[in-house]
């Protein structure tokens, strides 16, 4: 039976992901700095640590055959003028993973590491280039990209056993009891006359169990049986999908 872990497994998505692996007959540890907003399901166990602790972390790894780093810091309100450590984002894998012999580490980054501002369209994983770290305008995005670039850059490391390593780069979240992407979208909608100016402005939305599918289905291609077709690569995740997005968010919202 496999035994994986996920970061921030108390936050919206880590949760939901961890209980489809405890479905799928997992044994899964939710880590998280914060308590668990809703019953554990079966199969799963709840570890209440901050993942800068590296002698908790390293605990908590034993036996892990995979990790799903999910938790981050500062993805809205006050947070994103703070400047935490951003090892929230980068601190713990690579250590752990050495001292562990964790085969496979799914990273889940943001598509804000090659978006500034400025439309991309019919971009893709191989045309569209990281954001200058000057030009970022949060210390989310910015250490989120640190972060995605240490995890590639980690692929193929042979210590104890070869690490496989892939980034998914979501955009904005949305599903039942979603209330961080929609509410802080809904606020900056009040302010779109005159902080973008484009009511025919289009983008790309996730569902959150899209997002799921997507991290169950890159640590499986992270194994020898799916001949690791996923190591070294960063893939963009969305529904498939450009929507207006006045027009899209008002049934949601209103």
């Amino acid at each position: 039976r496999r035994k994986v872990l996920v970061t921030g497994g108390g936050g919206y998505f880590g949760f939901r992901l961890g209980r489809e692996l405890a479905r799928q007959g997992m044994s899964v540890i939710l880590l998280d700095l914060n308590k668990s907003p809703c019953d554990v399901p079966d199969g799963a166990i709840f570890y209440q640590s901050d993942i800068r602790d590296y002698p908790s972390l390293y605990k908590v790894c034993e036996g892990v055959d995979c990790i799903f780093h999910t938790a981050s810091y500062g993805m809205s309100g006050p947070e994103q003028v703070i400047s935490p450590h951003h090892l929230t984002k980068v601190k713990g894998h690579t250590r752990t993973r050495a001292n562990r012999s964790i085969p496979r580490l799914v990273y889940t980054s943001t598509i804000n590491v090659v978006f500034a501002g400025k439309p991309i369209e019919d971009g893709d994983e191989d045309s569209v280039a990281y954001v200058a770290p000057e030009v970022h305008i949060d210390h989310y995005s910015r250490t989120k990209a640190i972060a995605e670039q240490m995890v590639l850059s980690a692929n193929g490391c042979s210590l104890k056993g070869l690490l496989q390593t892939c980034v998914l780069r979501p955009c904005g979240i949305y599903g039942p009891e979603e209330r961080r992407h929609l509410h802080r979208v809904n606020v900056e909608r009040r302010l779109f006359s005159f902080r973008f100016g484009d009511p025919q402005a289009r983008m790309n939305w996730v569902h959150v169990d899209n997002l799921v599918l997507a991290h169950t289905l890159a640590a499986e291609a992270l194994t020898p049986k799916r001949s690791c077709v996923a190591s070294g690569q960063a893939y963009f995740i969305n529904d498939g999908v450009s929507v207006n997005l006045f027009e899209w968010l008002t049934p949601l919202v209103s």
